[in-house]
């Protein structure tokens, strides 16, 4: 066996990257590395398919590719797999770079043909020199400690094998194997950043320590493990600064978010940047009581000493309530509206969800909604109105839970019940009531 395919088998061994008898996709674009990579992989007797991505950006080179692939699978006899893609026009859609484009295209398309195929992982030519190359990328960008763990061995079901070596051990082992390959000329002109690291900055680093890329492999590999302990630590602060979690709302002690990576890595996935989270630290002590941030989905807001995460919803619409009965209002909820003879020894209900109000002084069609800025009701027992969100405010309800809190109107926009809470005074049962109004919150 030629060494440069054992120590990929080693290292393979060593990831517990693959295992013997699983199917393996491989991402073939017809360039060294992933040529030494097919071979690599079918000289240690993987099973193994082949997908090619040609994503129409450089004319005749990209058809070059294609047929180059297909021609070297027929010859080895392995299955081969094309997808063309309009990669500028995704691009242009979605707002994003072209080298984006073609990455979120490029691994969308292998997931899915994995999953048809029934292959085990992925298999990505990524070799030392790209960790390398995406170590400087990330400290040049500023990124924290996981941009400089570089490129991990496995994410999911992607696996780069090819980590142990670099591109002079890939071209010598395709020279000595006498096999041809392909050169996307796009990768000889610096013109995108990684480029630029790599016909610029590694040769030059490389007058210093011509092993510069194994080095930095190194201490990347060192920064993977301690991110790894940092990671268990970070969770455990996570763990100790949460409250609870309930419908989907996280709440979180402002008094153990006590630095900002903490409150970054809480933050991260749910979409929002370094600059937001570290906006949002600034404010954790000083901000105004009910200040909200919002990311592309999630909204954070400050309340009384504590933290509340919650995805972004729509509010449901109105719902109109012609007549009794039972109105199903989500999955969870419903409400039923019932009349009630009120006679000696009636007893008015006493549970937060269930009221009676009169018959007489509600006038149809009612309807349930959410509160809005402006409305009034006269609370019962008090003299005078007061607007809902002072009421709820004076209850300390955070601003999550008043822009969701129900409240029940009749035909003049008049309401009658601020559901879970109070009832308007005008609306009563009294002495004089014979017929009563059961409004009742219940689960379906």
């Amino acid at each position: 066996m030629h060494p440069f395919t054992r120590q990929v088998g080693e290292f393979i061994s060593q990831q517990r990257l693959l295992q013997e008898g699983q199917r393996c996709l491989v991402g073939l674009s017809g360039g060294a590395d992933s040529i030494a990579l097919l071979q690599a992989l079918l000289e240690l007797g993987h099973r193994v398919e082949c997908v090619h991505c040609n994503f129409k950006l450089r004319g005749e080179e990209a058809d070059r590719d294609e047929r180059f692939c297909r021609q070297r699978c027929d010859e080895l006899g392995v299955p081969f797999h094309v997808a063309h893609f309009a990669t500028r026009e995704y691009a242009e859609a979605h707002k994003v770079s072209i080298e984006m484009a073609a990455r979120d295209l490029r691994y969308d398309f292998f997931e899915k043909l994995r999953a048809d195929i029934g292959a085990e992982c992925i298999a990505v030519a990524h070799h030392r020199d790209d960790a390398a190359e995406t170590v400087l990328l990330n400290l040049i960008r500023g990124t924290g400690m996981h941009g400089l763990a570089g490129i991990a061995p496995r994410m999911g079901k992607v696996v780069r094998p090819l980590l142990c070596v670099g591109r002079a051990d890939i071209e010598a082992f395709l020279a000595q194997r006498h096999i041809a390959f392909v050169t996307d000329s796009s990768n000889l002109v610096d013109d995108v950043v990684r480029n630029k690291i790599r016909l610029n900055i590694l040769p030059l680093m490389r007058e210093i320590n011509p092993s510069v890329a194994e080095a930095i492999a190194h201490t990347a590999e060192r920064i993977r493990q301690a991110a790894d302990i940092f990671d268990k630590a970070m969770e455990q602060r996570i763990r100790d600064a949460a409250e609870k979690e309930e419908n989907g709302r996280w709440t979180y002690s402002i008094d153990k978010l006590d630095d900002e990576y903490t409150l970054f890595y809480i933050l991260k996935p749910l979409g929002f940047k370094p600059a937001a989270v570290a906006d949002i630290y600034r404010r954790l002590h000083h901000a105004k009581q009910g200040a909200i941030f919002c990311s592309a989905t999630h909204e954070v807001l400050l309340d009384r000493g504590k933290v509340l995460v919650q995805r972004i919803e729509q509010l449901p619409p109105p719902m109109r309530l012609p007549v009794e009965g039972k109105y199903v209002l989500s999955r969870q909820k419903c409400l039923r509206i019932s009349k009630v003879g009120i006679s000696e020894g009636f007893q008015l209900p006493k549970q937060p969800f269930r009221v009676c109000v009169d018959a007489e002084k509600v006038k149809w069609p009612l309807c349930i909604r959410t509160a809005q800025q402006g409305d009034r009701f006269r609370p019962l027992g008090m003299e005078g109105t007061r607007l809902v969100s002072d009421f709820l405010t004076d209850r300390k309800i955070n601003l999550f839970d008043k822009r969701q809190q129900k409240v029940i109107a009749d035909a003049d926009g008049r309401i009658l019940w601020v559901v879970g809470w109070r009832i308007d005074h005008r609306c009563r049962v009294t002495a004089s009531t014979k017929v009563g109004l059961l409004l009742e919150l219940c689960s379906d």
